[in-house]
């Protein structure tokens, strides 16, 4: 019987190594659960599609920075939904969709002649675009349209069921949801926190936004 040959150093010290190389892969705490960088290091704008998550607490106050980010799964004060009750709400007509997304402001230093274009906004049909009363601080000019225009659109019923949102992984609704009861008095508030990008992954139309003057 021949006798089979000694592994090598070198064979021995690679194996050593690999296993190694497992054993911290294993102990890694994001090991085995597809974790990214996290989105608010991501580039300004994408979504990373994540649903509200347990792990965000709620702040003591608005959010003020980083907007796209990972939100609460809670609003205290207020019924958070999913995109099948948004749905139900909406083919019933069973409350005001509202939707937050902020809008760019045309600079006030653009060349003479150059051409703006303000960029698309699609949402759920039928909603009112409130652009930018999501952030965190608001001009007095800011709040008072906000006040204002859901006076007008409730017709001054603060029992109004309103559905705030905006997109997925944005604070935005979130902080316009929290001021409309914390500030103006709103007692029926909804957070959608899917928003319109959570609305089209479920194949349900959207329409192009007009924001209210």
């Amino acid at each position: 019987m021949s006798k089979r040959p000694e592994p090598s150093l070198s064979r021995l010290a690679w194996l050593g190594m690999a296993g190694l190389a497992v054993a911290l892969y294993a102990l890694s705490p994001t090991a085995g659960r597809g974790e990214s960088v996290p989105a608010a290091s991501a580039a300004p704008g994408a979504s990373t599609g994540a649903a509200p998550s347990s792990a965000v607490p709620e702040p003591g106050g608005y959010r003020m920075e980083a907007y796209r980010a990972p939100t609460p799964a809670t609003l205290k004060g207020a019924r958070v939904i999913d995109t099948a009750e948004a749905e139900r709400l909406w083919r019933g007509n069973a409350a005001l969709f509202l939707d937050v997304m902020p809008r760019d402001v045309k600079p006030a230093n653009l060349p003479p002649g150059t051409i703006w274009r303000d960029k698309r906004r699609d949402h759920l049909p039928g909603s009112v675009w409130l652009a930018n009363v999501g952030y965190g601080a608001l001009s007095p000019q800011m709040d008072a349209y906000f006040r204002d225009r859901l006076g007008a659109l409730t017709e001054g019923r603060r029992d109004a069921a309103l559905v705030f949102y905006c997109l997925t992984d944005c604070w935005m609704s979130w902080n316009a949801a929290r001021r409309a009861m914390g500030e103006y008095g709103y007692t029926n508030v909804i957070w959608y926190p899917a928003g319109s990008d959570g609305w089209a992954k479920a194949g349900l139309p959207l329409e192009q936004a007009k924001p209210l003057d």
